[in-house]
């Protein structure tokens, strides 16, 4: 089973959203339809990037570095 770590963009604010998870069509379908309370009233939004893990704690720590703002620094780098 593999993890992954997502970024979506929140359209209307310009800003990032990271989270994990082990089924990453359905979690983008959840956020999409509202299914999320921290997106919820954050829609539209878009996927613009993943990653995929092999274990939950590799993923976790990944976010979690995501999240920093060395990884949003990173993540800006990547996504340019």
């Amino acid at each position: 089973m593999y993890y992954y770590v997502y970024v979506l963009l929140l359209e209307k604010e310009g800003l990032f959203y990271t989270g994990y998870t082990n089924d990453l069509r359905n979690r983008i379908k959840q956020h999409e339809s509202g299914e999320v309370q921290s997106t919820k009233l954050r829609r539209p939004l878009k996927l613009i990037y993943f990653e995929g893990c092999c274990h939950q704690q590799d993923a976790t720590r990944r976010e979690k570095y995501l999240k920093s703002g060395n990884g949003k620094i990173y993540l800006r780098n990547r996504l340019s």
